[in-house]
């Protein structure tokens, strides 16, 4: 009784950490005045995750989501830029696939919807290694796109699970409210931390 009272307090409590998580890069990205501050917080989200994926689990969450923000916020925009960069031309390819015509241009859909996934794909590397390698950006991009290259099968990995992810937040939309950031970088964190360290046992 004792073992089962000790399970569903700890669910309860990562329930809490991954709620209050979401909660604190909400409130962080309206500081910054969402353009300025989204990207700030999303970096402490996947900073904290990967202190809790390496055992670090009682860390005090709102003084480390605080520090992570301030310390890393000019180096954060900075990569931002590219972010917002790869997510225009991801949102100009959709536009265009809703304007033109279906039967004339069905040959172009394969490689712009390629194009689509292989970005959203880099931008979830992106956001581990930031947090991971004490690099500058240039460095950071290219260790990225390297890794999300050279290990397909977490790439795949991580494209199923967002994608399922993403199918019972379409469904419970208050999951995606309460949980959505939180659990996106967990998951994407665990994979790029897995593809990282094959890398670093290789070297």
């Amino acid at each position: 009784m004792n073992q089962i009272s000790s399970i569903i307090y700890r669910t309860f409590e990562w329930i809490t950490r991954f709620a209050y998580l979401q909660l604190l890069w909400a409130v962080f990205t309206l500081a910054g005045g969402i353009l300025f501050g989204l990207i700030p917080s999303t970096v402490a989200v996947y900073a904290i995750i990967r202190s809790w994926l390496r055992g670090n689990t009682d860390i005090p969450l709102f003084s480390s989501f605080w520090n992570y923000y301030k310390n890393d916020f000019l180096k954060s925009n900075k990569l931002g830029i590219l972010i917002y960069l790869i997510f225009l031309l991801i949102g100009l390819d959709f536009i265009y696939l809703q304007e033109i015509d279906q039967s004339i241009v069905t040959w172009m859909h394969a490689p712009l919807f390629a194009f689509m996934l292989l970005s959203m794909l880099f931008v979830f590397y992106l956001f581990p290694a930031f947090v991971h390698f004490d690099l500058n950006n240039h460095s950071i991009v290219k260790h990225a796109f390297f890794i999300m290259l050279i290990h397909p099968f977490h790439s795949l990995l991580m494209v199923l699970s967002l994608a399922s992810l993403f199918i019972i937040i379409y469904y419970f939309p208050a999951i995606g409210l309460i949980f959505g950031v939180s659990s996106i970088a967990y998951i994407t964190m665990w994979l790029a931390l897995h593809a990282f360290n094959k890398v670093q046992k290789k070297n």
